[in-house]
């Protein structure tokens, strides 16, 4: 494996499955092909999870790690063609890059959505340099459109506590205070539509996802609706992706709050959320601390996503 940005870059889903099934079992069984071998970390926006759950994997497979924070301790960086770089940012990505390629096996990027230009954030501008010129194998930490790292690790966690062939899967925006990107929700989408689940996507009018994630997923407006039968409820606000309010805050509605009167429509449905949280805005107390909120096991599964993802990359290097 070259290159890690969505569900297709992992092949026959099954066999990527069992093989991180297989990993977390015996999370130390491959240190040797990570011996003398480095992952370089970039970082252009902050991390808990991806970060804490990037270096354990790393550091399972025997690798060295090295943790690039862009915006700390770092020259600041030019990511646009043709600029006259008379301003603050003294070095251009374009030989950043290759110098980062000169110190290790493999790397990691991180950089959200700007909000800026829907077309570079869906083109994904820098996490495609990192691709083109850095002569390594790169994995996306999240983009500015996808975070493939978390599906995956949503998807194995789903396979762990699902108690039956094909579960229905709802995937519901919810209100925050703030415009956030599509890139989790996305990801989400483009996985589930390849897995063996009922998939159902619920949001207010004018939050529609962008189309080559939603593909043949059911649209449902009307939440309440959405919630019944489901087993597994994956709670997430993002911002529109319609071009006139792109990256806005439109909705605040707290009525999208996934409550316990919600919970009880579902099939005794567990609670999924890629964490941070904003609680009693996404999902209240009891919900999210209930036997049923599944969060924590879905965050430990960030090692082991990205950690499958780090022993195909080491293969490939053999």
């Amino acid at each position: 494996m070259k290159v890690f940005t969505n569900v297709k870059d992992l092949g026959d889903l099954n066999a990527a499955l069992k093989e991180a099934f297989e990993i977390k079992k015996n999370r130390f069984g491959y240190k040797q092909l990570g011996t003398n071998k480095t992952v370089m970390l970039v970082f252009f926006n902050s991390s808990l999870r991806t970060r804490l759950s990037s270096q354990k994997a790393a550091m399972n497979l025997g690798m060295n790690t090295i943790v690039l924070d862009v915006n700390q301790g770092a020259w600041r960086l030019e990511t646009e063609r043709g600029v006259v770089m008379d301003g603050d940012k003294s070095e251009h990505l374009l030989e950043a890059i290759p110098v980062m390629g000169c110190y290790c096996d493999v790397i990691g990027v991180r950089s959200f959505a700007r909000f800026e230009n829907k077309q570079d954030d869906y083109t994904e501008k820098i996490l495609n340099q990192f691709i083109r010129y850095s002569n390594r194998p790169v994995f996306s930490m999240e983009g500015a459109t996808t975070h493939p790292l978390q599906a995956f690790a949503d998807l194995i966690t789903i396979e762990e506590y699902k108690t039956k062939a094909r579960p229905k899967v709802v995937l519901t925006w919810a209100p925050h205070p703030r415009a956030l990107p599509q890139a989790v929700p996305n990801s989400f989408a483009d996985f589930m539509n390849e897995a063996d689940v009922e998939f159902v996507i619920t949001h207010p009018e004018g939050y529609e996802l962008a189309p080559q994630f939603v593909r043949g997923a059911r649209i449902e407006y009307h939440q309440d609706k959405a919630f019944e039968g489901a087993d597994f409820i994956y709670a997430k606000n993002w911002s529109p992706f319609r071009d006139d309010i792109y990256g806005k805050v439109v909705n605040r509605d707290m009525s999208w709050t996934v409550d316990s009167r919600k919970m009880a429509l579902t099939n005794d449905a567990f609670f999924m959320h890629c964490l941070p949280v904003r609680r009693n805005m996404i999902v209240t107390d009891d919900v999210i601390e209930s036997p049923k909120s599944i969060v924590i096991p879905e965050a430990a599964n960030r090692e082991i996503s990205c950690q499958t993802i780090l022993k195909r990359m080491l293969e490939s290097l053999s």
